[in-house]
């Protein structure tokens, strides 16, 4: 498969209504050999709440392509992306570029605005006054599979 772009795919609203509580565990799991501590639970997890700081202004993405796979960003993956969150310097956002919908980081230097990417072989977009341009929020988290 060739080089693309990560450009986002589908947009989900994440659902209102209280999820299932997952069990999270309180000790500390390591990368090795399984410790017989981990055998207790503490409490329950609900993902939403986790993931999802502001609901009335998140929104999840799907995306598509592989030039921000240096930021943990893969082909496939979910984005949570919030509205109300501010796009400053470094921030990952989805912005809408001449109608077209990308994941990039932001980068504001000498009040010139550009979109970036997190792979060698992609190159940065300078945003000039003759395109259009808006940002749709700004990625707080990447879900994705092993």
């Amino acid at each position: 498969m060739g080089q693309m772009a990560t450009k986002v795919e589908t947009i989900y609203r994440p659902c209102g209504k209280a999820g299932k509580k997952l069990s999270m565990f309180t000790a500390k799991v390591p990368a090795g050999f399984p410790s017989p501590a981990a055998d207790y639970e503490e409490q329950k997890l609900d993902l939403n709440k986790h993931l999802i700081k502001n609901p009335a202004a998140t929104y999840l993405v799907r995306v598509m392509g592989d030039s921000m796979t240096g930021a943990g960003i893969h082909n496939g993956d979910i984005l949570v992306v919030d509205r109300s969150i501010e796009p400053k310097d470094k921030k990952i956002v989805i912005a809408n570029v001449n109608g077209e919908l990308t994941v990039k980081r932001i980068r504001i230097r000498r009040g010139k605005i550009s979109l970036e990417p997190e792979n060698e072989n992609y190159h940065s977009q300078e945003i000039n006054e003759d395109m259009e341009f808006e940002i749709w929020g700004v990625v707080t988290n990447v879900i994705h599979s092993l």
